[in-house]
């Protein structure tokens, strides 16, 4: 199958494009939805005594600006953890986050992450899970609302990886996780200073890397696999 910057996801006619550089974009309502950022992650490890780099946060706000300006969207939303915490949040931080909208060129809503929690950002309030259309949009996976049987839930918080190849030769790769049964679609973490944890198996994936995406399906283990004739 070809590499290619975005795949098609239909939830019930409504239809989103998942993006390879780790965004949704949604092209009805216009909007273009990242989540875990984490912004300021190096400098709340050098409080802590760990020498870690701090151009992190340039190349992921450089890379969100760019989506913005390819995309033209009349919203960016990040689904929460904008920012990894208080000890990173400086005032130079503050500031680039001030000219965010600016430089997006549309207004900036924040979805309230477990990372912003105690925190207060000039100019961005941080907004509960919300209902835009047939998504429901949060933080983390969480129950639907009461009467929101049709809704599709978009979130991050759990910054899902799948491990591809063997034992002798693995390579770890941010993606998108839909859970059918939950009504949930997952996105990858955004921020370039993000780790990541393993997803089921059995939901369906989408790996991306360096731009591209790739809808993925597990190899079944040898007991599963289909023997061959001949």
């Amino acid at each position: 199958m070809p590499l290619t910057e975005h795949l098609p996801f239909l939830w019930r006619g409504h239809r989103l494009e998942l993006l390879g550089a780790r965004a949704v974009w949604d092209p009805t309502q216009r909007l273009l939805l990242v989540a875990d950022l984490h912004l300021g992650k190096a400098e709340s490890f050098q409080a802590h005594g760990v020498p870690l780099p701090s151009d992190g946060d340039a190349t992921t706000l450089n890379a969100l600006i760019a989506l913005a300006h390819r995309w033209q969207p009349a919203e960016v939303v990040v689904l929460g953890d904008l920012i990894h915490g208080r000890l990173g949040l400086t005032g130079e931080l503050r500031q680039k986050i001030q000219a965010l909208p600016e430089l997006l060129g549309c207004p900036l809503t924040l979805i309230a992450g477990n990372h912003e929690r105690g925190s207060w950002l000039e100019g961005l309030v941080q907004q509960p899970s919300s209902r835009r259309g047939p998504l429901w949009l949060s933080h983390g996976p969480e129950p639907l609302p009461v009467g929101g049987g049709e809704l599709l839930q978009l979130c991050g918080h759990l910054h899902p990886v799948a491990t591809v190849g063997d034992r002798s030769d693995r390579l770890r790769l941010p993606c998108f996780v839909h859970d059918a049964e939950a009504q949930r679609l997952v996105l990858p973490a955004f921020g370039k200073l993000t780790g990541g944890h393993p997803c089921e198996d059995h939901h369906q994936r989408w790996l991306v890397a360096d731009g591209a995406i790739v809808a993925w399906l597990r190899p079944l283990p040898p007991e599963r696999a289909p023997h061959r004739r001949g």
